[in-house]
């Protein structure tokens, strides 16, 4: 929930949500309940929401990432699947399995603010194969591990026609504010209607 006004405002709030949920047999669970400026930020659905200056702007928006727990989560998994114990993979299969990991990911965070990160995720993707090819092919050298498993002229990691896309396949929708355009069942504030009337 969003408050306009201070701490005291929305831990009185707090208290006031607490009350209507006690009836219906509902509690705030105090770990994943805290009251936070929205320039501190805080992580929502694996999202992280924060104000920020906008760069090379003085003016303040509200921006919503993949948060530092998302992002180490599907480093992790990219980890998994290019350690050491599946180099009895072929590439091929290896692409596809991370192609499809890092899609899907990808497509639960296209709604923020994610290029820049979906990026980073596929550099070190790319990092983390070539490691893995370096050590299924160990005698390669460099030169011979871009000419046989990148696409001629580029450095995206192909075999058997499975090309290494990642997540910035993906495209970014920004969501449009549309608040003001969505039904809602409580009357307007009476207070409002007569500044605007």
């Amino acid at each position: 929930m969003m408050v306009s006004g201070n701490r005291h405002h929305a831990e009185a709030l707090r208290e006031e949500v607490a009350g209507v949920l006690a009836p219906m047999g509902l509690r705030l669970a105090p770990d994943k309940t805290q009251v936070v400026h929205i320039d501190e930020g805080f992580d929502f659905l694996s999202f992280n929401i924060r104000r920020q200056r906008k760069r090379g702007t003085q003016k303040r928006y509200v921006y919503t990432k993949p948060s530092k727990k998302a992002i180490q989560s599907i480093k992790g998994k990219v980890k998994e699947k290019t350690n050491r114990s599946t180099q009895h993979l072929e590439l091929a299969e290896l692409l596809r399995s991370l192609n499809r990991l890092m899609q899907g990911w990808a497509n639960y965070f296209r709604f923020g603010v994610s290029k820049q990160v979906f990026h980073a995720i596929d550099h070190f993707a790319w990092r983390r194969i070539t490691k893995w090819i370096y050590h299924k092919h160990s005698r390669l050298t460099w030169r011979q591990v871009r000419r046989r498993f990148c696409l001629p002229g580029t450095w995206k990691i192909a075999h058997s026609g499975v090309v290494f896309t990642g997540a910035s396949i993906v495209r970014v929708t920004r969501y449009l504010y549309r608040g003001s355009k969505i039904p809602t069942p409580w009357p307007p504030n009476p207070a409002v209607v007569e500044m605007t009337s």
